[in-house]
């Protein structure tokens, strides 16, 4: 039995030697294998930084404060500094800095420009923990690539696009009856030239489409030619003289960068529309969504044919007739040519026997009293007027908006009103816009009218064959034109008389007109202050500051006006505080335009009226702000 155990003894012995060879030849090999491994890494790592030293693309290590911790060589010729670690990105890179860091996402692209050259700049975040003392440390990646060549072909590319443009003389048809027959081609061949050499002047081609328009074809590249010349061609042409009464002028539309060369040309249309809506002799380039104005120097001229009233009152009246109701709205603070305009459409739907309403949220003090005048008289059904929700719950699929002395959607009533209605008409006086509201079934919109009033009651002549108004609309009418030229001074031509004319007829009587323009004794003598304080600036200006009131707007323009009486005075600028906002009114003689001066402040209207307003700004704020748009204006030499 002994002799057993002691066999057993040596089996069990001999297992556990040979268990203890094999784990130690195990651990053997496991430490070669790790050794290998290590001595694998060390030579990837070693080849990856070597790899990167010597990589033809410009590579950084930077920690999360903008400090460069290793680059490799191809930087060092880029940025031609050898000495660059511990250097800050902030003095070594242009639009590189610590706060790009910041941004929470995976890679950062950069635009940088590195001696002339532009880089894209790819910033990667790499989180490396440290074997000594485990603490995590951010580092960022950056490589630069090349993009000189693609900037440079995405330049030369936009250079080379083709640019479209319309060109149109205004006043074709007055110029040519002005002249005699046998220089009628003489005119026609001196525009041509000078159209053709100006031009080719700059690689453009013109080709001539009908008797008064142009196709302009030229390369992008040339359009800063043009506007640094201020587009000398609309001075050229003026300048022709062969016996003409009146100067030859052009409107020119131009379409810039649109996608396709139809886009081009959808872009120049609307230019050309837009200039002519603001009285011609001018240009008008629109550029995508922007729009820029070139000249506007000369004043509106009246076209005595009344051929284009009658076709809109014809239009007018088809559009009342396939109505169920019409809704009338003008512009927010309305005046007396606002309401005016309102009542006289108003009637004349009255006329066509359809319903109609009169959108208007609270009468301010500019028509207070002409509104109580209407309400007392007693002679219209109720409701005439009605506030923007009324408004709203009275449009329908075939109600009828008509917009009159605006057209503007955000400078009306209820703008919420235009979204809404399908069926769009607008009558307005006023230069247009780059803000317009589109897709109006019809527009009537003439610069070179004295007033809303004037072209309503044009209108309402060929509304129906015998047309009555009531002594009330007639008096407004007639306050309207007055109010707008001045007491018949600015602004006025054959056709103004004519309408006066046709209003007197139907009962405007000029002393009850009269006695709507009186004033209380405290708005004339804040009037009054208003002069007294006006500071003359670059000599034929003046500028003042109206007393904060009710009626502040009202006394802001009568001050504007009033001040043109002054000799040497030759524009007027009235600014009043309306709770949050500065209201301008803007007057001239003809000699400066101020709607290009408003125009500067957001602002519009005509050359010899015009205003803007200014929100959440004080009043010294203002007057800076005007000052910086005349100086900008007589700086481009728009001295009218």
């Amino acid at each position: 039995m002994p002799f057993i155990y002691i066999i057993i003894g040596f089996i069990i012995i001999g297992i556990i030697v040979g268990i203890t060879i094999f784990i130690y030849r195990i651990k053997q090999t496991k430490n070669k294998e790790d050794k290998d491994y290590k001595n694998l890494a060390c030579d990837i790592l070693s080849f990856d930084k070597e790899l990167i030293t010597y990589f033809p693309i410009p590579f950084m290590m930077i920690d999360a404060h903008g400090w460069i911790r290793w680059h490799n060589n191809k930087l060092e010729e880029v940025v031609n500094n050898k000495n660059l670690i511990n250097k800050n990105i902030n003095d070594v890179f242009n639009n590189l800095s610590v706060e790009i860091f910041s941004e929470k996402k995976k890679q950062i692209i950069i635009d940088t420009i590195i001696e002339e050259k532009h880089y894209k700049a790819y910033i990667d975040k790499i989180d490396i923990i440290s074997s000594k003392d485990k603490v995590s440390r951010d580092l960022y990646s950056v490589y630069f690539v090349d993009n000189t060549e693609n900037i440079e072909l995405r330049k030369a590319n936009e250079k080379r696009k083709v640019s479209v443009g319309f060109i149109l003389i205004d006043n074709y048809d007055e110029i040519i009856k002005s002249i005699e027959d046998v220089r009628k081609p003489l005119l026609i061949a001196l525009i041509d030239k000078k159209l053709n050499t100006w031009a080719q002047q700059e690689e453009g081609i013109v080709k001539k489409l009908e008797k008064d328009q142009y196709l302009i074809l030229f390369y992008n590249e040339h359009i800063e030619k043009f506007k640094n010349k201020k587009f000398e061609i609309l001075d050229q042409i003026r300048e022709i003289q062969i016996g003409n009464e009146f100067p030859v002028t052009l409107s020119i539309g131009i379409g810039l960068n649109g996608k396709t060369l139809l886009k081009s040309m959808e872009y120049a249309k609307a230019a050309i529309d837009l200039a002519l809506g603001r009285g011609g002799d001018q240009v008008v380039i629109k550029d995508v969504d922007k729009y820029s104005f070139y000249g506007g120097k000369t004043k509106e001229v009246e076209k005595s044919n009344r051929v284009k009233a009658r076709i809109k009152a014809y239009a007018l009246r088809e559009l009342i007739e396939e109505s169920d109701k019409v809704l009338i709205m003008g512009h927010k603070n309305p005046d007396v040519d606002c309401l005016g305009g309102a009542m006289g459409i108003y009637r004349a739907v009255k006329l066509l026997g359809k319903k109609a309403y009169i959108v208007l949220n609270e009468p301010t003090s500019a028509i207070k009293t002409v509104y109580d005048k209407i309400i007392e008289s007693g002679e219209y059904e109720e409701p005439l007027f009605l506030n923007s929700i009324e408004a709203i719950g009275h449009t329908g699929e075939n109600t009828l908006l008509v917009v009159v002395d605006v057209h503007r959607a955000s400078y009306t009533e209820c703008p919420e009103l235009v979204e809404l209605s399908k069926k769009v008409v607008i009558f307005d006086h006023h230069r247009r816009s780059a803000e317009f509201i589109e897709n109006a079934v019809l527009t009537y919109l003439e610069p070179y009218i004295s007033s809303t009033c004037e072209m309503v009651a044009e209108i309402l002549q060929y509304i129906v064959d015998k047309v009555k108004l009531k002594p009330i609309e007639a008096d407004i009418l007639l306050a309207g034109i007055t109010i707008d030229t001045k007491n018949f001074v600015l602004k006025t031509g054959v056709r103004t008389f004519e309408a006066a004319a046709f209003l007197r007829r139907n009962g405007a009587d000029t002393t009850r007109v009269r006695m709507l323009f009186q004033n209380d004794m405290e708005s004339y003598k804040a009037r009054a202050e208003a002069v007294r304080n006006a500071q003359i600036y670059k000599e034929n200006m003046a500028i003042s500051i109206a007393p904060s009131m009710e009626n502040g707007m009202i006394i802001a323009a009568q001050a504007a006006d009033e001040l043109l009486n002054i000799s040497g005075i030759t524009a007027s600028f009235v600014m009043c505080s309306i709770e949050n906002k500065i209201v301008i009114s803007a007057r001239s003689l003809n000699d400066i335009n101020v709607q290009l001066i408003m125009e500067k402040l957001n602002g519009g209207g005509h050359q010899t009226m015009a205003g803007a307003q200014l929100e959440d700004i004080s009043i010294k704020e203002a007057m800076e702000k005007l000052k910086k748009a005349i100086d900008e204006y007589l700086e481009e030499g728009e001295k009218k």
